[in-house]
């Protein structure tokens, strides 16, 4: 289990990293890879491990899929929240690629019943993810694609072993529910103003301050709460 880059299952007490390592299982994951849709049964919880980054989407009547949670090495995705298996209700994709521990719900429910700082654990996360979640739908009410653009950019660097992120123009506008010629025009502002260098697949961050001066203040309300309520688990 020491070996599991995510911050997470980093944070349960020796002795409960060693009852679950034993039913963990590791998968790589491309960016686009459907973890599950909405009515789907969730049977597994997924942890991001090293760079790899999964988010959760809604999907509107339209067909529209708007990003709701961007979770790292900080979280997991599945049955976080509720106890047992039960229906998604958002559908959970993986944003950029990577390895992807997963163990069966029911053992992580189970360890939780045998050991309560495990259920304090998670209830913890739960409660940290709750507060992005609340926080992504006050931004998106309130703040410009630009600010939005930059808060999601140096969200994906926190979760992250470099400066590169691997992600479309096309996928950028989807998740941040905005035209590709809007958001391709915000690019381009963040690469004229030395930002950001655009390159095929991606792009990479070259003035990480002054993007974050740019963001609105987001993801350091949600980083402060984490701090809070676990410290050590957000990415430094």
């Amino acid at each position: 289990m020491e070996a599991v880059n995510n911050n997470l299952l980093r944070a349960l007490q020796p002795q409960d990293r060693e009852s679950l390592s034993r039913s963990l299982t590791f998968v790589e994951l491309a960016s686009g890879d459907m973890l599950y849709d909405p009515g789907d049964l969730i049977e597994q919880c997924f942890f991001p491990c090293d760079a790899a980054i999964a988010s959760f989407h809604v999907v509107t009547a339209e067909g529209e899929a708007i990003e709701t949670a961007l979770i790292g090495r900080e979280g997991a995705l599945g049955g976080i929240v509720s106890h047992g298996s039960l229906p998604a209700f958002a559908r959970a994709v993986v944003v950029q690629g990577g390895t992807f521990a997963k163990v069966p719900l029911a053992t992580l429910e189970a360890l939780k019943r045998e050991q309560l700082a495990v259920d304090r654990l998670f209830t913890r996360y739960a409660d940290c993810f709750i507060a992005q979640t609340f926080q992504s739908v006050a931004c998106n009410a309130i703040h410009s694609a630009e600010q939005r653009a930059a808060r999601w950019l140096c969200g994906s660097l926190d979760r992250t072993a470099g400066n590169t992120i691997r992600i479309t123009q096309e996928q950028l506008a989807a998740l941040l529910g905005v035209g590709r010629a809007y958001i391709s025009r915000v690019l381009q502002s963040f690469r004229q103003r030395g930002l950001i260098a655009l390159h095929r697949g991606g792009l990479t961050i070259t003035d990480e301050a002054g993007l974050r001066r740019l963001s609105c203040d987001c993801d350091a309300l949600v980083r402060d709460h984490f701090d809070r309520v676990l410290r050590g688990v957000y990415p430094d």
